[in-house]
């Protein structure tokens, strides 16, 4: 009796006997679940490094950069105002190269309580080369300011002047403002520029190689640069003339006592 217990409870615990024993479906409810194996993830993408702030710090409650030191935005820093006013001082000029002379630097005191208190004024003078030039005044603390408040007024005042051959003046002309008269004459090849001091500088600018020029009543140099563009202002190109008139550029050039041959050839060689 005890044998066939033992053997009953053996056939009892045994897991594959019981399976064999049990009905289909009783033997697949108590057949273990295989293990299901899950299907390999693909990679995920790398994630973008966070961009890293040049600040020294966290936000500020201003919205500004790191450190809450300034007042712009983003990564600047704080000092995004003043790059972006030099980031668009380079495109006055729209990318031309321009010759910039410095003619005169007066300085100026003023007395104060505590001392003397210093200015300077520049005057200067621009051009490409090529038939264009223009002054300009500026005053400023210091001179590196003053000289660049000078170059941006003397760009923004840029006036063409028509040159013959690109060398030198169609005709004569006399300018004269304030005290300063000037006088300007067209010369041969290889005469130069025969002028001093701040009216070498406007037609070194300018771009003119022979030029006679004189001055009298003053040697102050803004009167004399301004009496100088006065005088410049003037110049008229036979082109522009026989158009005004409704002429030929031949007609206009045969009056001086030149054959007709020789007008034309003249007319041909007028640029401006």
């Amino acid at each position: 009796m005890q044998d066939e217990k033992q053997q009953g409870n053996e056939a009892n615990t045994d897991p594959a006997a019981a399976v064999a024993e049990a009905t289909p479906a009783q033997a697949e409810q108590a057949a273990p679940e295989a293990p299901v194996q899950a299907a390999p993830a693909e990679a995920a993408p790398p994630e973008a490094a966070p961009p890293e702030h040049r600040g020294r710090g966290p936000r500020g409650p201003r919205g500004g950069g790191g450190g809450g030191r300034g007042r712009g935005g983003g990564d600047r820093g704080g000092r995004g105002r003043r790059d972006d006013r030099r980031g668009r001082g380079g495109d006055d000029d729209g990318g031309e190269e321009l010759i910039e002379k410095l003619v005169h630097i007066n300085r100026v005191s003023k007395t104060v309580k505590g001392g003397k208190r210093f200015g300077f004024a520049a005057l200067v003078v621009v051009g490409d080369g090529k038939g264009r030039a223009g002054f300009g005044h500026g005053k400023a603390r210091e001179v590196p300011e003053a000289i660049s408040k000078a170059t941006a007024a003397a760009k923004k005042a840029m006036i063409r002047v028509p040159l013959r051959d690109g060398r030198t003046l169609h005709h004569d002309g006399l300018g004269h403002f304030g005290a300063g008269r000037v006088t300007v004459r067209t010369a041969p090849a290889g005469t130069g520029i025969i002028a001093g001091g701040p009216m070498r500088a406007i037609f070194e600018s300018l771009g003119v190689a022979d030029v006679v020029t004189k001055s009298v009543g003053t040697s102050n140099p803004y009167n004399m640069i301004r009496a100088t563009f006065e005088a410049l202002k003037e110049q008229t190109s036979p082109r522009s003339v026989a158009q005004r008139r409704g002429k030929k550029v031949a007609d206009l050039l045969g009056r001086g006592g030149a054959s007709a041959v020789e007008a034309e050839a003249q007319a041909e060689a007028v640029v401006e």
